[in-house]
């Protein structure tokens, strides 16, 4: 897949450009408004572009209708017809491409069987769950054979316990996929754990991509700093010294010279009532807790002052600090936890 979507709606312009092999699952991920869905659509030809190209497997798609595109679309509500068996919905996208009735009946039980779901082929989809429900509406989309599948969402319909379940079976089923899958979400484990390589958009553009581990460990973004669980900062390195745009200095165990992000984990950070002596962290900065709240099985405290930050700590730590907004906090991380790299 070789495309460039330009949407104009309005004020919002979308102007994304995505590339994929047969065999990638690509995740767009994003905060809501960002583009994704607009770009999910624009792919499946159910909004116009305003500019740009699509090609698949070499061909233009740019004019071809909806119905006539090698695409599969998994909608967040699966979008199933009421009336219709699990088998009859399976069918529905052969069927649409002139395979006759029995043929499109005995390849949709073969998709169904594949999914688990054999026993439920004559079930209407009231009579499923949200995780059956979801994987009838997979094998539905799979069914017709596209060269190129789009999952809208795929899990948020299902509740956590469903999701788990759900999330690890449709990663089988993507690993089997011989051409291009891509995914909208806004949920970073589902992109983490079903993606190969992620696309992070924000305000109708692209602003970072590449495998998850590699954003994970480099974010450039605020957004995408809160979705992997980072402090993260710009600023300009002189050695291991990093001075921040708008604040301190960071000393860092990278010796870099020029613009750079910073980030360390909430779990890096050690709150103290006074100001620590002869600690081993080389980072200390003076902060006012602003909130807290729990997070699993910890309190994060959001702090203001010399650095707005996070800082997660065991309950037993904060009520041993008597924490609570407003205290004032000696904030310290080690240089070994800081993490630097080029802007």
């Amino acid at each position: 897949m070789d495309a460039r979507l330009v949407v104009e709606r309005g004020s919002f312009r979308l102007d994304v450009a995505l590339t994929a092999a047969p065999g990638d699952v690509v995740a767009l991920l994003g905060p809501n408004g960002a583009g994704k869905t607009t770009a999910l659509r624009a792919l499946a030809g159910l909004v116009p572009l305003s500019g740009g190209h699509l090609r698949l497997d070499g061909a233009e798609l740019d004019r071809t209708p909806p119905e006539s595109r090698p695409v599969g679309v998994v909608f967040q509500d699966y979008l199933l017809f009421p009336h219709l068996s699990a088998l009859d919905n399976v069918a529905f996208g052969p069927r649409c491409r002139g395979v006759r009735k029995a043929e499109a009946r005995a390849q949709a039980a073969v998709w169904l069987d594949r999914m688990g779901l054999a026993e439920h082929a004559a079930a209407k989809p009231r009579r499923l769950s949200g995780g059956q429900a979801q994987r009838v509406a997979l094998a539905r989309a799979l069914a017709t054979h596209p060269r190129l599948l789009l999952l809208d969402e795929p899990l948020a319909a299902l509740d956590a316990r469903t999701r788990l379940d759900v999330r690890a079976q449709l990663r089988r089923h993507l690993a089997d996929f011989e051409a291009v899958a891509l995914l909208v979400t806004h949920d970073p484990l589902d992109a983490m754990v079903l993606a190969d390589r992620l696309v992070v958009m924000e305000n109708g553009r692209v602003v970072q991509e590449g495998t998850p581990s590699h954003i994970a460990r480099h974010p450039r973004t605020d957004y995408i700093a809160q979705l992997v669980g980072l402090n993260l900062y710009r600023g300009r390195a002189e050695g291991h010294t990093v001075r921040l745009e708008d604040g301190p200095e960071i000393t860092t165990t990278e010796d870099l010279t020029g613009p750079v992000f910073v980030a360390f984990p909430p779990g890096a950070v050690t709150l103290h009532r006074q100001r620590p002596g002869g600690s081993s962290a080389r980072n200390v900065w003076r902060c006012e807790v602003a909130g807290l709240e729990t997070h699993g099985d910890q309190i994060r405290a959001d702090l203001t002052g010399e650095l707005p930050l996070a800082a997660d700590l065991t309950t037993v730590a904060a009520a041993e600090l008597d924490l609570r907004p407003g205290t004032t906090v000696w904030a310290t991380v080690k240089a070994a936890q800081t993490h630097a790299y080029r802007a």
